[in-house]
């Protein structure tokens, strides 16, 4: 074959518009050969016959198809074969397509939860509405010194994800009512993972009922909670409300998203009765 019916292998990358190192890659997995490679200066060589197998490589790499499949086709052209390549990668697609959304639901819900811990009004008690919400639970004594105390509850929790569940801004710690009513406050005994709805989660949950609750948000993390559960605990009593269940205790920013402590966000919530 003459050397002027050949393209080089630059030449050939910018009429594909792809990479010379794509084209190198083909070469190496046996998915298309060089026509001629010179042999004293290594150089690659392509011929117009192969353009069409060319053609078709970047056609199937465009709708994503991963390139083991269109090797195979590849060795065995059939309609029939690619009908049913383009089935399966249609559903491919849209199973994807699925997760992409999963994931952006993650994201706002993440993005929205960053929007609200950076404008909180701190120190200051509310009472406030919560939602229904799905938790996952681990129920023991705890000592909550730093946010390093709660990595093996959080590898337990992990065990029974299925898929991506999210634990920054998530994971809380909470102490019982019993405890609460006894002002024991650096006495947690639950270790609870809020879920968002997307997430999959195969170990055992329980939906928690939207409560009223008094908050505070405060700048720090659970080693200034006492202070914090003291002042809430003042005005419960001053209300004459009733506490009904255990607290909610969450770092809404921490270490997961920051090293400067000066914006560590921190929330309690204790549910009450409010009578009269």
């Amino acid at each position: 074959m003459e050397k002027q019916e050949l393209f080089r292998i630059g030449d050939v990358a910018k009429m594909f518009r792809i990479s010379i190192s794509s084209l190198r890659h083909y070469e190496k997995i046996g998915l298309l050969q060089p026509e001629y490679i010179d042999p004293s200066t290594g150089y690659r060589y392509y011929s117009t016959r192969q353009f069409e197998c060319l053609n078709t490589i970047c056609y199937l790499r465009a709708l994503d198809m991963p390139l083991p499949c269109i090797a195979d086709f590849l060795k065995n052209r059939d309609v029939d074969k690619m009908r049913d390549m383009l089935r399966r990668q249609k559903d491919e697609v849209i199973r994807r397509e699925k997760e992409l959304q999963i994931i952006e639901r993650k994201i706002i819900n993440r993005l929205n939860q960053l929007e609200d811990a950076l404008s909180s009004e701190l120190d200051t008690v509310r009472v406030i509405h919560t939602e229904e919400r799905r938790v996952a639970w681990i129920r023991r004594d705890l000592s909550v010194r730093s946010y390093l105390d709660l990595e093996t509850s959080i590898r337990e929790l992990e065990e029974s994800e299925d898929g991506a569940v999210v634990f920054l801004g998530k994971v809380g710690v909470g102490i019982s009512e019993k405890l609460l009513k006894e002002k024991r406050y650096d006495s947690y005994n639950a270790v609870f993972l809020i879920l968002d709805k997307e997430d999959r989660y195969q170990g055992e949950t329980e939906l928690l009922r939207g409560d009223t609750c008094v908050s505070i948000r405060f700048c720090g993390s659970h080693n200034e909670a006492p202070a914090y559960y003291e002042k809430l605990d003042k005005f419960i009593s001053k209300n004459g409300f009733t506490i009904t269940g255990f607290s909610r205790e969450i770092t809404m920013i921490d270490y997961g998203f920051t090293n400067d402590v000066s914006k560590f966000v921190t929330e309690i919530q204790i549910p009450v009765e409010i009578c009269g």
